[in-house]
């Protein structure tokens, strides 16, 4: 049985890319019209599920290419639910920089070689875990498009900080954290400004007043905020429009 499906707006599939650490899954979604600019979504500590593949699907209702790697290809646990918080702690835990720069590298290399899209046509969008990872790969791969991180925890503090790596970044960032995350309080956020500022980064950041970690997700009905969600992502199609302008 294939996981290809059509809709009206994208087809879907899984493909195999090859990575140093081995073959890693990617999940797929296609626009009905060929595509002249990517978006790589990278995922929440619970893998390439459900919403992240409507994230794609969404991207590509938009008119982008969208893939989604699969982070956790080198334990092979695929996804967790929700509820499975605990479990999911090691596992994004043993994903340092070096691994989320080597999996980023891989789909930058395919979407150039395979579909023609080059690394400044393509954005990384990444949440919760993949916020840090898209903030991560954006310090490593030189000439993104664009950046954009839903509130990444870990990024200012803890085994796989980077903040302190934010002079390597030369595209443009937009981040997004609600006032109320316990995963990134206020003092990170601020060490995280000062240091794309002292960088020079071109970067937009936003704080959600009265908003939690995880607003802008849909399928967490007790953690999702609309209006913050709707203003995070109003944003964030506007930045990548600018960063990312449709060809004429």
């Amino acid at each position: 049985m294939s996981d290809h499906h059509n809709s009206a707006t994208a087809t879907t599939d899984w493909i195999t890319v090859s990575t140093a650490d081995g073959p890693m899954r990617v999940y797929v979604a296609r626009p009905a019209q060929p595509a002249d600019r990517a978006v790589v979504i990278l995922q929440e500590a619970f893998g390439v599920n459900d919403h992240i593949q409507d994230i794609a699907c969404r991207y590509a209702a938009r008119g982008y290419l969208a893939l989604a790697p699969d982070l956790f290809h080198r334990n092979g646990v695929g996804t967790l639910g929700y509820e499975q918080h605990a479990e999911a702690m090691p596992l994004i835990g043993a994903i340092g920089p070096e691994a989320i720069v080597t999996d980023v590298e891989a789909v930058l290399a395919r979407l150039a070689g395979k579909e023609g899209i080059p690394t400044t046509r393509t954005a990384i969008n990444g949440f919760c875990f993949g916020g840090r990872a898209a903030f991560t790969a954006a310090t490593g791969i030189r000439g993104l498009g664009a950046t954009v991180v839903f509130y990444g925890p870990g990024i200012a503090a803890g085994p796989h900080a980077v903040v302190d790596r934010a002079k390597s970044i030369d595209a443009p960032m937009l981040l997004h954290v609600g006032s109320a995350d316990p995963t990134i309080p206020g003092d990170q956020v601020v060490t995280i400004d000062r240091a794309l500022t002292a960088a020079g980064v071109d970067f937009e950041s936003y704080v959600y007043e009265g908003a939690g970690h995880a607003f802008a997700c849909d399928a967490r009905p007790h953690m999702y905020v609309e209006d913050s969600a709707r203003t995070a992502w109003q944003r964030t199609h506007a930045f990548l429009d600018k960063h990312l302008p449709v060809a004429a």
